[in-house]
């Protein structure tokens, strides 16, 4: 059974850090590329960052480049969200997900066949 499964949520202050982690079972981890969604209240499901299956190109959307840094340890079928100096619209819902993507549809939540269930990112003013 494929599951994903984040934790690394929870409060932290404008300007502060927080790491997300996501942790794959049930599959061949290294064969699929990975992202984070994240989806605030009252809002769609959005894409913040994806990593190709072998680590070496990431994609990040402009509201958190430079920021964010996303991440992934195939031999531990782990990946990471690392967020800095966040900012109260990053409170959201962050979904990490698993599928296979080409290039233009990487930023798309269609492209991703397997999510877990989501770790809550609160971030005061």
């Amino acid at each position: 059974q494929v599951q994903l499964a984040e934790s690394g949520g929870g409060l932290v202050q404008a300007g502060g850090s927080l790491r997300l982690f996501c942790e794959a079972s049930g599959y061949n981890f290294r064969n699929y590329d990975m992202a984070w969604f994240r989806q605030a209240p009252g809002k769609e499901r959005e894409f913040v960052a994806a990593i190709r299956r072998n680590g070496g190109t990431s994609y990040y959307d402009d509201s958190v480049k430079g920021r964010f840094a996303i991440s992934r340890d195939n031999a531990k079928q782990t990946v990471s969200l690392l967020m800095n100096n966040l900012k109260s619209e990053d409170t959201a819902v962050y979904y990490c997900s698993a599928g296979s993507a080409i290039t233009s549809t990487i930023r798309r939540s269609s492209a991703y066949t397997t999510w877990g269930q989501g770790t809550q990112v609160t971030v005061s003013s």
